[in-house]
């Protein structure tokens, strides 16, 4: 402990001085003295961080019943990525005078490491990779490596390959009391981006026109109950307690079959009246959704105003009416009253390109022809679908609406961490998730309670260790007594 106070006596309080002084000289350079503070307590905490570890490691060291078990193999200088910057450290490598692995060999490892809980040549800390999550989920891995501190960055390589090795808990746990309301929503979408490779660089073919067949898609689907307003006088709603599943690469059975244990975990199924599924009719929707009874498919308006505004285009002033007459036919007319109607709109078309773009978008609606009436009924509890809104802030802000090329694997990996992140979970939990993942050998759990019986040991006549620490209490009374002479020696008469 006094190795710290020195340090700060001589080193910090100087620093300080030093940028007080500075600033009495230009007054308006306040964001250099802030940077120059805060440059100064990082390096303290560095400094401070260092000495602890060592002296923990020096703690192993010097006892006796460590010396029963553990004998000295060896001294390092390690680096540890912390949110304060790097720290660089020494400690020790211990070999077991008992312990063997499977193939006879002597059991070596850092006790430091054990009595810490830190992975095997680990080199951040779970605050830094906290932060490096909370920026890459947002932004870029670039970013992210940049995040743990305005002085320390990790490149954007080791960013991705923090991603690629992540391991995400259960999406949802269950609770202790089912949930009863009347509606249930499902609404699915997806995302398109752009892949870099399929299975190697150089591996992406092209079409007749040249151009990359690199498309893949991320599938988004969220469960809700309801809408309400965001205030009491707003006129914006929000959705009541959604829960998301966002997958890449994966089985499209296994995704539904989460959704449904989800449901089933959360809610009393017999008491709901009806589930809705709100979607665009996506080939991979259709096929999930039918493996959950009593699902009610609903058409997206996103999507049919789509196709009917192609079916109308062509009608310049009257397109508005058109469109009409086509809603009230799919509201309460039959399929072919819809043909019937298509057939007058292509007998003003002047081009056989444009009869058959209107034939195509007629043919989508007929192939959606339940889900588009209940759209157009709006009654017995559909709501509005907000996919398009969510599939952007959940997935393309950040996956796809910029120039940026993908794995499968780095697709799917990030599409979890915004599910995960849009669940509300706690990055912090999810670093320390992924040493409960890791296989432990066979005895790391004695290990690390050797470690921390040894330490606890060691520890224990700490009141003792702090009793010369009095000088160097006096020393920085001292200096900061001196503070008042030196600023009188730079303050400027027009600003006191």
């Amino acid at each position: 402990m006094e190795e710290i106070i020195q340090y700060f006596a001589e080193v910090c309080i100087n620093r300080f001085i030093e940028e007080q002084k500075k600033l009495f000289e230009k007054p308006q350079g306040f964001a250099e003295f802030e940077k120059g503070i805060t440059e100064a307590v990082n390096g303290l905490g560095r400094e401070f961080i260092r000495i602890t570890l060592e002296e923990i490691n020096t703690a192993f060291r010097k006892s006796l019943r460590r010396k029963d078990k553990w004998y000295i193999e060896d001294t390092d200088k390690k680096q540890l990525v912390t949110t304060l910057g790097t720290v660089i450290f020494k400690k020790t490598l211990f070999s077991s005078r008992t312990e063997r692995t499977e193939d006879g060999k002597e059991v070596m490892c850092y006790l430091l490491d054990k009595a810490l809980g830190f992975t095997e040549n680990q080199r951040m800390t779970e605050g830094a990779a906290k932060r490096i999550y909370e920026e890459a989920v947002q932004t870029s891995y670039r970013k992210g490596g940049e995040a743990i501190t305005s002085e320390e960055k990790v490149s954007k390589q080791a960013v991705k390959d923090l991603l690629h090795k992540t391991i995400f808990p259960p999406n949802f746990q269950i609770p202790e009391q089912k949930k009863e309301v009347e509606y249930l929503y499902i609404d699915a979408d997806e995302d398109h981006y752009s892949l870099q490779f399929i299975d190697q660089k150089g591996d992406i073919e092209r079409d007749e026109r040249g151009r990359k067949k690199n498309g893949a898609i991320t599938k988004l689907i969220y469960v809700y109950e309801g809408i309400e307003p965001e205030a009491p006088k707003s006129k914006r709603n929000r959705l009541i307690n959604t829960h998301y599943f966002c997958w890449g690469d994966g089985d499209n059975k296994a995704l539904w079959d989460e959704v449904y244990a989800y449901i089933e975990a959360h809610y009393d199924i017999k008491k709901i009246k009806q589930i809705y599924l709100n979607s665009d009719g996506g080939a991979w929707i259709k096929a999930g959704y039918k493996r959950i009874d009593g699902i009610q498919y609903v058409l997206d308006e996103f999507h049919l105003s789509k196709y009917l505004l192609k079916m109308t285009g062509h009608m310049l002033d009257s397109q508005h009416d058109a469109r009409n007459r086509l809603c009230k036919v799919i509201r309460g007319g039959s399929k072919e009253d819809f043909q019937n109607e298509i057939e007058i709109l292509k007998s003003y078309a002047e081009k056989e390109t444009v009869k058959e773009k209107i034939q195509h978008a007629a043919d989508y609606v007929l192939e959606n022809w339940g889900a588009a009436k209940k759209r157009l009924w709006k009654k017995d509890g559909v709501l509005a679908c907000s996919a398009e809104g969510h599939v952007y802030h959940v997935l393309s802000s950040r996956m796809s609406s910029l120039a940026m090329g993908w794995s499968r694997h780095g697709a799917s990996q990030m599409a979890h961490l915004r599910e995960y992140y849009y669940n509300g979970g706690n990055m912090l939990e999810l670093v320390r998730y992924q040493k409960t993942e890791l296989p432990k050998a066979a005895g790391a759990e004695e290990l690390e309670l050797s470690a921390y019986d040894i330490l606890k040991a060691e520890t224990a006549g700490r009141s003792e260790y702090t009793r010369e620490i009095g000088k160097y209490t006096d020393l920085i009374n001292h200096e900061l007594s001196l503070q008042g002479k030196k600023k009188a020696q730079f303050m400027i008469h027009k600003y006191i």
